[in-house]
């Protein structure tokens, strides 16, 4: 039996330097690269999930980091179905910041599926367990830890929000 194909759009958001880039990078090329490269604008990648009966091909839209209210952004968000909300553990304004990032892009997609990566986590957290705790609530979505250096949570993070967009689809 055939498997069922679909094509979802997702977003990545947080602020500059949260590892967006290199979060995809290691995602759909297996490479890191310490070098920093500001992102200008969006960049769109591509990736097939194996989700047992379905083949999901996920549009990754790796969005410039800068301002959350950006009225650019709202235009690169029109048509997802879910997000990626990334801070870096090594700066907690950046953590603190991926709840504005949800609400903004939630006024232009409000039935999107959402999954939160703390990143850098082969780095020292300048985060409290308890200040994490209180973003996942404010989010009221799971907080994975990631390492686009390391791979540690990548696939994992990926996957968990291609199967949240297909249970959303059903």
């Amino acid at each position: 039996m055939e498997k069922r194909k679909f094509i979802r759009k997702v977003c990545l958001l947080g602020d500059g330097g949260v590892g967006k880039t290199s979060l995809v990078r290691r995602y759909v090329e297996d490479v890191f690269s310490d070098s920093y490269i500001i992102s200008f604008g969006t960049k769109v990648s591509k990736k097939v999930i194996d989700l047992g009966e379905v083949e999901l091909t996920l549009m990754i839209w790796d969005i410039l980091g800068q301002k959350s209210d950006d009225p650019l952004h709202a235009a690169y968000y029109r048509g997802a179905n879910g997000a990626l909300l990334v801070g870096d553990l090594t700066r907690p304004e950046t953590m603190r910041h991926v709840v504005r990032w949800k609400e903004e892009f939630l006024k232009v997609c409000p039935g999107a599926v959402f999954v939160a990566a703390s990143n850098k986590s082969d780095l020292e957290s300048a985060m409290q367990p308890r200040d994490l705790k209180e973003i996942v609530d404010a989010l009221g979505v799971e907080l994975k830890r990631t390492s686009a250096m390391t791979g540690e949570g990548v696939e994992e993070l990926f996957v968990a929000l291609g199967k949240g967009i297909m249970e959303r689809s059903k």
